[in-house]
């Protein structure tokens, strides 16, 4: 029985945009993936913590999403860097295609290299911010 091939390219373009809802989990292995539904679930997190705290700094309530999303790239990152023959062991077993990954992967790693350390470090200095000088700064 043949089943779908999956792209590196496109699973590591998902966990860079759309990996905070955890898309890229579906993509690889479908609804039945627990870590998908804890990315899924960081959203109606955000509406809870909105909810419960309504005087709280906006930061604290998005930090679920940010969470994920910092997840999420991370994940881009090893999903990018897995050998062709380990991605197509693992994922395209059954598909009957080998994997030839290019120079868009290139770009999408670098990109989310990029995108992820940014994120990363903003994250880290608005959360000093807040703890230190009870959000000064901004």
């Amino acid at each position: 029985m043949q089943t779908s091939h999956k792209n590196k390219t496109i699973a590591t373009l998902l966990a860079a945009l759309l990996g905070a809802a955890g898309i890229h989990r579906f993509y690889l292995r479908g609804v039945a993936d627990r870590w998908g539904w804890l990315h899924l679930a960081s959203l109606p997190a955000c509406g809870i913590a909105m909810a419960a705290t309504p005087g709280a700094n906006p930061y604290f309530w998005y930090l679920p999403l940010t969470l994920s999303l910092l997840a999420a790239f991370i994940e881009a990152l090893v999903l990018g860097l897995i050998p062709d023959d380990k991605w197509d062991a693992q994922y395209n077993a059954a598909s009957g295609r080998r994997s030839a990954s290019r120079w868009p992967l290139a770009v999408v790693l670098v990109a989310t290299l990029m995108v992820g350390a940014g994120t990363l470090i903003a994250a880290l200095a608005r959360m000093s911010d807040l703890l230190y000088t009870g959000g000064a700064y901004g």
